[in-house]
């Protein structure tokens, strides 16, 4: 019997973020396993721009839920309307960002269903939905059956890559229901030393003790600049010290990231760091300890003097871009 997918979006100020096109990726993948549909659900307090492209991207059906409250996340409002609206679907698809964090488990609660989070893959098998995620600070994988409908799931950033495909959604709309609002987010700051979020760049350069004090944190930015699509990021041993804004912290106890490449400078390992970034496609160190336990984990390894090699790596990544 084909399944219904429902395909959670994340909009900011008006526009999709681009970690929908990859929540639409993943349902995609459960629906094609199935034969099923995919609908995507953007919840806003007006227009959306692009989401009448989620179609290329995968969606069936593009179902867009207005109120006046909808313009930042409102938790109330989006847990009851996704709430109301999930009859009948075989699975609820949201990003593990920090809104999805959130919502998801509301959503699950709410329907009295489980709920998976931070996955990584996903498959409908024999009548279920089968999931992939890391555990024990991403020294496991568990792999477990959600049998009970909706099965709601909160998928990893970067996993799920999305692809265009040549159709168009249709567009539908989906009714909010009354709700009690016991929460209002008046305001959502990003943090004023990044100006791309870590957890859904392609290429993420990540700064630790090493970098000996703030000021240093400049060659990371050059570095990240020197690529063109790179977030800065930070352990949290430096965010711990004041020198990066919180959101710029990777790890066990900030933000999970797969990007295709990450570079750890003058970070040691700890295991809450490695929890934060071990899925990422390419891994490259750099660090004067060779026994470090960064090293571990790292596709490639350079032990040194980072105000040494991170200038010429600069350097080189601004030869090859200008190449190009």
């Amino acid at each position: 019997m084909a399944s219904r997918i429902l395909a959670v979006m994340e909009q900011r100020d008006g526009a999709l973020r681009k970690v929908s096109r990859e929540v639409v990726a993943a349902a995609r993948r459960l629906a094609d396993g199935s034969g099923g549909t995919v609908d995507a659900l953007v919840l806003a307090a007006g227009p959306v721009a692009d989401a009448d492209s989620l179609g290329r991207f995968g969606a069936d059906h593009v179902l867009v839920a207005t109120h006046p409250d909808f313009r930042l996340y409102q938790p109330d409002g989006f847990a009851a309307t996704i709430g109301a609206a999930a009859t009948g679907y075989a699975a609820i698809v949201f990003a593990a960002t920090s809104t999805g964090r959130d919502l998801a488990p509301r959503v699950a609660a709410r329907l009295k269903v489980a709920y998976a989070s931070d996955v990584t893959a996903l498959a409908a098998e024999d009548g279920a939905v089968t999931v992939t995620r890391p555990v024990y600070a991403g020294k496991a994988l568990q792999r477990a059956r959600l049998t009970a409908e909706p099965a709601v799931v909160s998928v990893r950033p970067n996993t799920f890559p999305a692809v265009e495909s040549p159709k168009a959604g249709e567009a539908g709309t989906v009714e909010v229901p009354a709700f009690a609002t016991r929460v209002t987010v008046r305001e959502i700051k990003a943090p004023t030393q990044a100006a791309l979020d870590v957890s859904e760049a392609a290429v993420v350069v990540s700064g630790g003790r090493g970098l000996r004090e703030p000021a240093n944190f400049r060659l990371i930015e050059e570095l990240a600049a020197a690529f063109g699509n790179a977030a800065v990021g930070a352990s949290r041993a430096v965010v711990d010290a004041g020198w990066r804004d919180h959101g710029a912290q990777v790890g066990q106890t900030g933000k999970t990231v797969s990007p295709g490449l990450y570079i750890a400078v003058g970070i040691s390992g700890a295991i809450q760091h490695l929890a934060g970034m071990r899925t990422a496609k390419t891994i490259v160190a750099i660090n004067k300890d060779k026994d470090a336990p960064i090293f571990k984990t790292a596709d490639y390894g350079i032990v040194g003097d980072l105000f040494e090699i991170v200038p010429r790596l600069t350097e080189e990544v601004r030869r090859a871009r200008g190449a190009q």
